[in-house]
């Protein structure tokens, strides 16, 4: 009979334990999502001292593809995203299709620094089936002037005005809130 009691206390602590170990599992998630959230924000914040707070630059550009666009005046019908990113930059790998989704809904600026010729930076963007309008900022003045320090970044700009800014990694569901928000 012990025996019968041992194998029925044993077994009834095996759910305890259990759900022990997955409360641990989720307070020990639930605390890297937070540190993850406080470091990520402290890093935004210090990357974008340099970017243009309230009234943007002004910022008439033509695109690769021929189109002249006046960002300033587009941001009064509607937000727009203004994307600074590279070629060579790896993180803008995770977030260029993105930024090509959001144009689906969306105007995209796309400011492309230190990329190469036109005809390099069109073949990139064909490559990777990419339809954003993009400017071919060789020479890092449009960069300059907004203080880009980090690739890549996106800022969102309404009415004429920077709304929000991000650099880093950037998830669709976080973009698309964004602008949602801006709107």
């Amino acid at each position: 009979m012990k025996q019968g009691n041992t194998e029925n206390s044993e077994t009834a602590q095996k759910p305890v334990e259990k759900t022990g170990r997955l409360k641990r599992w989720l307070r020990e998630a639930l605390f890297m999502v937070i540190i993850f959230t406080v470091v990520s924000v402290a890093v935004d914040l210090w990357r974008g001292q340099s970017l243009p707070d309230g009234v943007m630059p002004d910022m008439m550009v033509t695109t690769i593809q021929g189109e002249n666009i006046d960002v300033k005046a587009l941001s009064h019908e509607q937000p727009v995203l203004i994307y600074f990113w590279a070629t060579w930059c790896s993180i803008c790998r995770f977030v260029s299709p993105t930024v090509n989704w959001m144009n689906s809904d969306y105007p995209v600026v796309s400011v492309a620094l230190s990329s190469g010729e036109d005809s390099r930076l069109a073949g990139y963007l064909k490559h990777h089936e990419y339809n954003f309008p993009t400017v071919n900022d060789n020479r890092g003045g449009i960069a300059r002037q907004w203080g880009i320090s980090a690739t890549p970044t996106l800022v969102i700009v309404k009415n004429g005005e920077v709304v929000s800014s991000t650099t880093g990694i950037a998830t669709p569901p976080g973009v698309w809130l964004r602008m949602l928000l801006a709107g």
